[in-house]
């Protein structure tokens, strides 16, 4: 055991300079590597809980010492790790890993991360074109990604993309499931995509039932969606339609809006905002879980930021909450607010 040593010194929060971000940016293939082994060797479970030293984490995993110095450096200028240094001698050195990195780390670069999906997109049609792009003289072409997705290739990976980051969404919904609606209630999951969503609320809760609202050519996704959850259609139902051209479907509880909204103009998604009023009965509640504009959710999706640069047809605008929260009571709902987690929910009642 070591011996007991002073606390160690909070992270310090001064930004990196614009010189020192780019320099970590044009080393992003190198930073990368780094961060891979160590969560591939093991470092960054010991380096999380922390402190530890760094003879320590070199024996434990048969390191080089002087090797390892080097390595933790990187990590170090990543701002993923704290440092320690008592005096000179290397193996005294006291590291612990920023609170949240192995789960980030994981998140970010496991073999299930929603990153790793997004290399399937045809970014490379725009790498090293952005001023052509920004001129309009080059475009993402239909084949590689059409908004709304056409055809049955592009619908099936589309809604595949949006079900792999449900991780997140699901946890606020997990967090505050008790009060979002009663006892046996009837939600519709309008732009529910292929009921990835639906099934795990599902699972979770077992007088609810779901319907998804997307567009027809979706529900041969939901079916088997359906099929490999065991659920029968009366839990996990479909309705096909288009909410740009028609009223959303009356006789539910409760209605939700994940990762639905952004992708229309302001106008649009104020319209279905009071779609929603008009369609829910008194005491209806309205469930909005959007990209909402912070520094930690455009870092993000700076992936979409940067591929949709070239898909005309596609914004993705991500707004600040507040826009949803004074949508939402302009429509005619009450008690609009927001409830806490990985992503914030916009909760309202129709009085």
């Amino acid at each position: 055991m070591p011996a007991p040593s002073a606390p160690f010194p909070a992270p310090s929060r001064e930004a990196a300079s614009p010189r020192a971000l780019l320099h970590l940016l044009f080393n992003g293939a190198r930073a990368l590597d780094v961060v891979e082994t160590a969560l591939g060797l093991g470092l960054l479970d010991a380096l999380e809980p922390g402190p530890v030293t760094l003879g320590e984490l070199s024996a434990r995993h048969g390191l080089v010492p002087t090797r390892l110095y080097k390595f933790l450096d990187c990590l170090e200028s990543l701002g993923l790790v704290q440092r320690e240094q008592p005096s000179d001698a290397l193996e005294d050195t006291r590291y612990r890993g920023v609170p949240g990195l192995r789960a980030a780390a994981d998140a970010v670069l496991g073999p299930r991360s929603l990153e790793r999906d997004r290399e399937k997109y045809d970014w490379k049609a725009l790498h090293g074109r952005l001023p052509e792009v920004l001129r309009g003289q080059h475009a993402m072409s239909a084949a590689s990604f059409d908004w709304p997705p056409r055809t049955p290739e592009q619908v099936e990976g589309f809604e595949a993309s949006m079900a792999a980051g449900l991780g997140p969404i699901l946890e606020t919904f997990r967090a505050h499931a008790g009060a979002l609606w009663p006892s046996g209630a009837r939600l519709l999951d309008v732009g529910g995509g292929d009921g990835t969503l639906a099934e795990h609320l599902l699972r979770e809760h077992a007088s609810l039932s779901v319907d998804v609202y997307n567009l027809p050519a979706t529900e041969a996704l939901v079916a088997r969606t359906r099929e490999r959850a065991g659920l029968p259609a009366a839990r996990l139902g479909f309705v096909g339609g288009d909410f740009l051209r028609e009223p959303l479907p009356k006789g539910y509880d409760a209605l939700s809006f994940v990762r639905v909204l952004h992708d229309w103009p302001a106008e649009v998604a104020r319209s279905l905002m009071q779609a929603a009023f008009a369609a829910l009965p008194s005491g209806g509640r309205v469930l909005i879980c959007e990209e909402f504009r912070t520094p930690e959710r455009l870092a993000a999706q700076f992936f979409w930021s940067y591929f949709l640069i070239g898909v005309d047809a596609c914004v993705s605008r991500l707004r600040e909450v507040e826009f949803y929260l004074d949508a939402l009571t302009a429509a005619g709902f009450t008690h609009a607010h927001v409830r806490p987690g990985p992503f914030e929910l916009v909760v309202a009642t129709k009085p």
